[in-house]
């Protein structure tokens, strides 16, 4: 067994990239099995009634369950295993997506009142596993470099490019067989499902055993976090609590969360305000506001396709220091100017044609990529290890209220469409 002092001891610091890839892939992981399910929007479109609204009420489902969950977590953050939290969030996802799957086959695609429901439920799983594995593994990761902060959210919104790929191919390949849409889906959720199984793996098994991931959850162990101990012992490293001598660990003095927010609450309002305006508009709105044009069935998965890779795309530029925007000002400037979109797609919806409207949507995802990992990885800049935890878990905790409120502020489109606005 190796001490935690050595692991401290100075060190040539190994993994850095492997790191860096499982970090992508435990992120495409935390969002893979909820963007299957706002991908394949065109099926659920077909099996069930349009006043059944699937793709918004399935969003609306999903986010109280992950808020409540996230506001528990974030509030016990400092006595949580963020092991045990991480693992229990990706078992779920892999138990909940292989359902949605056993769902279909068991009611042979025909939809109905009952299979709505059981997605309902499905959706409120996916809300309970997001908050374990985000607030968990963004706590985790920003006491480490910022690097893997950036390769855990680009693994996000490559869960929504991947999908929306995905979906294009086989709407493409199925679309003039029987049952297409239905073929389609369930090979992309039986998809969805072996990436899930296999995040649970490099989370138990590769990632805590990673030269320089030992190194920075010693170091947090030193600086008084708790929440490492399980992982330290899975890779092999004693330390004082996971041996059992808890009254040989000293406590040292760290911020309380209250003062960690109020020091942040400019971080927590971007990061709130971000997805307010992103979720007003993604995926309701462009599923259900945005007509069909040239495009007919295709206009949508073209829309959610466009946005999820700009998206991704622009999560890598902050990896370049000159285009990394730390300005605390500059980005609640940014940020703000953001919602000038919102009458830019009202109008586009009702007066624009496609072009316009894929141009707005490409300009949505470039800066909530963008934004959201500016702040994420300057946040935590200053702060001892668990500080850093419990400031992650705060921030998660606002971006998930954000998407709770855009998800809610979505309905108004469909309120105003009603009205003929």
């Amino acid at each position: 067994m190796t001490t935690a002092d050595e692991i401290r001891a100075p060190v040539r610091l190994e993994g850095k990239f492997k790191a860096m890839m499982v970090c992508f892939v435990l992120g495409l992981g935390s969002l893979v099995a909820w963007n299957s399910m706002l991908t394949i929007g065109d099926y659920y479109y077909q099996l069930f009634p349009k006043k059944y609204h699937p793709s918004r009420v399935l969003t609306l489902v999903y986010q109280p369950f992950a808020l409540g969950t996230m506001a528990i977590l974030a509030y016990k953050e400092s006595k949580s295993n963020t092991r045990k939290r991480n693992l229990f969030g990706y078992t779920l996802f892999f138990a909940s997506t292989f359902l949605v799957l056993i769902l279909d086959v068991a009611t042979s695609g025909k939809g109905g009142l009952g299979a709505f429901i059981g997605l309902c439920v499905l959706s409120a799983c996916f809300g309970v596993a997001d908050a374990h594995v985000q607030g968990g593994m963004v706590g985790d990761l920003s006491f480490m470099c910022p690097e893997f902060l950036q390769s855990f959210f680009a693994g996000l919104a490559a869960s929504g490019a991947l999908a929306s790929a995905l979906r294009i191919v086989t709407k493409a390949a199925f679309e003039k067989s029987h049952n297409g849409l239905r073929k389609g889906a369930m090979l992309f959720l039986a998809m969805s499902t072996f990436f899930e199984f296999l995040c649970i793996l490099l989370y138990a098994f590769v990632f805590p055993k990673l030269p320089i991931v030992k190194y920075y959850r010693s170091k947090a162990a030193s600086e008084g976090s708790k929440t490492v101990s399980a992982d330290l012992a899975a890779a092999g490293i004693q330390t004082a609590a996971n041996n059992g001598d808890e009254d040989d660990v000293k406590p040292q003095e760290r911020l309380s969360n209250k003062q960690l927010f109020l020091e942040n609450i400019d971080y927590a309002i971007d990061l709130f305000l971000i997805y307010v305006l992103t979720l007003s508009i993604f995926p309701g709105f462009l599923y259900e506001n945005t007509g069909s044009h040239g495009l007919g069935s295709w206009y949508a998965p073209v829309l959610i396709a466009t946005y999820n890779v700009w998206d991704l795309i622009s999560r890598y530029i902050p990896l370049v220091e000159s285009l990394k925007m730390e300005s605390r000002k500059g980005l609640m400037i940014a940020i703000l100017a953001r919602f000038l979109v919102i009458p830019a797609f009202y109008f586009t919806a009702k007066y624009g044609d496609k072009g316009w409207m894929i141009l707005l949507t490409s300009l949505l995802g470039v800066s909530n990529g963008y934004l959201t990992v500016c702040v994420i990885t300057v946040a935590p800049k200053g702060y001892r290890g668990p500080e850093q935890n419990a400031l992650g878990n705060l921030l998660v905790l606002c971006l998930i209220s954000g998407i709770f409120a855009g998800v809610a502020l979505d309905w108004l489109w469909l309120i105003g469409k009603k009205e003929g606005f």
